[in-house]
């Protein structure tokens, strides 16, 4: 049972990054928007593929909270299930007034579709894990709970997905969206983790674990102010367009703070790979961190000294997503560590 519970925790957590991947993206494309509610799109369980599927028809069956673009460019919906006449009767319409965007894109549209789909998808390996986890509960009802929580957490994803949507791209939903995500990451490495039935010969060093404690937390800074940065980039694209070079021309102090604590997270988990190295304490990961750190570096570079080169900001998200998880995993083995010297 231990066995199954920890593959489909590991499934989950590759479905949660995938998930943080297609978020990225959705913000690389601009496809935020591209379904203009939650949680279908347009009022359709698969989405239109060109404009002309949300022009009004004449005796087409309509849906309840179906869509269509007016000619005043904006979304009416479907009040009720309906045949329409021949002529257009606004009597079956309400105007869209959530938000006031509407533009359709398909390519925006379908972006945005995929994204919700993974994370649609993301939910059966949590809703299996967290059944299974029940099997734990004499021996560790904290799996059991942690589960639970799991589920609950990816149903206020989602419903942080939808206000999201409602709020235009509210910049601060954007950031808690992120942070959300990452709390679901950190909860489903320690699942993964605590369900081991075995642990490598690692050694607790006291200094090592204060400074990955701090390094942990540098990262989640980092992502944060991350997204304000990206916040920043969006409201330049709709200020100029598509001028990559005068993004960031004149960036606000959220960049410049981002830029300098890369240093320092380079400067903390350098000193953890020599602290590491030179006492023998076993944390192989580690050298995953330091890929993921000079990859950080790389992108970062790439993206302000060559005007944001294609796949670099999503990249540049994705990594830190992933150093974050493998920062955090360390942490659990040597959390489990110290508690080992404290009981012996």
């Amino acid at each position: 049972m231990e066995h199954k519970f920890r593959t489909l925790s590991k499934i989950a957590l590759v479905l949660i990054y995938g998930v943080i991947i297609a978020g990225a993206i959705v913000r690389m494309t601009g496809s935020g928007m591209g379904c203009p509610d939650w949680p279908k799109c347009f009022g359709y369980y698969i989405p239109p593929t060109e404009s002309a599927q949300l022009e009004f028809k004449s005796n087409h069956t309509y849906k309840k909270g179906m869509m269509i673009l007016s000619d005043q460019d904006a979304f009416l919906v479907a009040k009720s299930d309906f045949t329409s006449a021949e002529t257009f009767s606004a009597s079956n319409w309400d105007v869209y007034t959530t938000h006031d965007y509407a533009t359709y894109d398909p390519v925006h549209t379908w972006v945005e579709y995929v994204n919700r789909l993974i994370g649609a998808f993301s939910g059966i390996p949590i809703l299996v894990f967290t059944v299974l986890s029940f099997w734990f509960w004499k021996k560790n009802k904290w799996i059991t709970i942690l589960s639970l929580l799991t589920v609950f957490g990816m149903g206020f994803q989602a419903w942080l997905g939808k206000t999201v949507v409602d709020s235009n791209l509210a910049p601060y939903k954007i950031t808690i969206h992120m942070v959300m995500a990452l709390l679901i990451v950190a909860i489903i490495l320690y699942l993964i983790f605590v369900s081991k039935t075995t642990h490598k010969p690692q050694k607790y060093h006291k200094l090592f674990f204060t400074i990955l404690i701090v390094a942990v937390i540098v990262t989640l800074i980092q992502i944060i102010l991350g997204t304000q940065v990206r916040q920043f980039v969006d409201e330049q694209t709709k200020r100029i367009g598509y001028q990559k070079a005068l993004w960031l021309q004149s960036p606000d102090l959220n960049f410049y703070i981002h830029r300098s604590t890369s240093i320092l997270v380079l400067a903390l988990n350098g000193f953890l790979w020599q602290l590491n190295n030179s006492k023998s304490l076993g944390y192989t990961k580690l050298k995953l961190v330091i890929y993921c750190v000079i990859l950080e570096a790389f992108t970062g570079i790439l993206m302000y000294y060559f005007d944001f080169p294609f796949l670099s900001q999503p990249l540049h998200l994705v990594i830190a997503s992933i150093l974050f998880g493998i920062q955090f995993y360390i942490l659990l083995e040597c959390t489990y560590k110290k508690r080992q010297n404290e009981h012996a």
